[in-house]
């Protein structure tokens, strides 16, 4: 499978006591299905799961494979393991694996392209690789995410480097074939799809579900002059540590019990908030 168009990777909602709140999440799932994304993602980062006992991450991949089986809807998981990604045999309505690029050992680009080999002989689905260097000090060159498209079982990335640079250029030039390219940087997404990224994994499409769909759609059919000025708008959104801001709004709009995160996050402020919701109230 090659991902295409906008994914987004819930958060794990909480109740006023602190437990995940189950019914808050399959409600999050049908709405943003419901108004355009193609899919969701479990346990990505966005949903805190380091923070989350087994259990608890087991009951969140549950519901939200529940809610994908009904709508035909396709589904990610954060795994980033041999052992994470094994279990998921177990998980027909799964169609890929988002796995993070190792985070702070710095393995260099061969040993990265070497442990995605061994995880992809793991896995029994497709792997979307996180490269997020600002976040796990490994950067990766075009060629080295060339190499990594040349594995079996690798179906695309999830491209947040932070910005836009001669790397990412060279990489969407010449794009490898069945290779998706999903815009994981939400401030500059626009741009991204404007080089020709098929789509992006979103944290801001909580908010604004509709308007990002049709920001990829916009731009993949050549409306360049809509595409820009949509974009434009949308880049307002994401100016606050993830997920704390995305939830202190979903909470205020009534979709979610409470705002709270767990340590080492820390709830967003009320200045956070109010700026959050004027930004999307201007776009959504």
């Amino acid at each position: 499978m090659t991902p295409t168009g906008l994914y987004v990777p819930l958060i794990t909602p909480f109740d006023a006591e602190g437990a995940v709140a189950l019914t808050a999440l399959e409600a999050l799932a049908h709405d943003v299905l419901d108004a355009g994304a193609t899919g969701v993602v479990a346990l990505g980062t966005t949903a805190e799961p380091a923070s989350l006992t087994d259990g608890e991450r087991r009951a969140v991949v549950d519901v939200v494979a529940g809610v994908c089986r009904a709508r035909s809807a396709e589904l990610l998981v954060g795994a980033n393991t041999a052992g994470a990604l094994t279990a998921l045999r177990r998980r027909p309505e799964v169609t890929a694996a988002l796995t993070l690029v190792p985070p702070f050992v710095r393995p260099g680009e061969a040993g990265v392209v070497a442990h995605f080999a061994a995880l992809t002989a793991a896995s029994p689905v497709p792997l979307v690789v996180y490269h997020v260097p600002y976040r796990t000090g490994q950067h990766l060159s075009a060629d080295a995410i060339r190499r990594l498209a040349g594995l079996p079982g690798v179906a695309g990335v999830k491209y947040a480097a932070g910005g836009i640079d001669a790397e990412t250029v060279e990489l969407l030039a010449d794009p490898p074939a069945g290779f998706a390219v999903l815009g994981g940087d939400d401030v500059v997404i626009s741009p991204l799809l404007a080089l020709g990224a098929h789509g992006g994994i979103l944290a801001s499409a909580h908010l604004g579900t509709a308007r990002f769909a049709e920001l990829i759609t916009l731009w993949r059919s050549g409306d360049a002059a809509g595409a820009r000025a949509l974009g434009h708008r949308l880049a307002t959104l994401f100016a606050e540590p993830n997920p704390t801001v995305v939830k202190a709004v979903l909470h205020a709009r009534g979709r979610i019990p409470s705002p709270g995160v767990r340590l080492p996050l820390l709830q967003a402020g009320p200045e956070s908030l109010r700026r959050a919701l004027r930004a999307a109230d201007a776009v959504v």
